[in-house]
């Protein structure tokens, strides 16, 4: 019985293990698209700025809303 709890055990910890590192893995890549999407969302605001001649904020509605 007891090596059957060992068995287990050490294997609910490698599961442990393997799901922190895609966990971890994960965090990154959305550190990494939230950062693309904020500079991506700058330079749409920036080019809307320069074609329209005013300031464009990033939660402002279109004028048929």
């Amino acid at each position: 019985m007891s090596e059957k709890i060992e068995e287990r055990l050490a294997h609910l910890e490698r599961l442990t293990d393997e799901l922190n590192e895609v966990v971890a893995r994960q965090a990154g890549e959305i550190d990494d698209l939230t950062a693309k999407v904020r500079m991506l969302l700058e330079r749409e605001a920036a080019r809307e700025a320069e074609n329209s001649g005013g300031v464009v904020l990033g939660d402002e509605r279109p004028p048929h809303y």
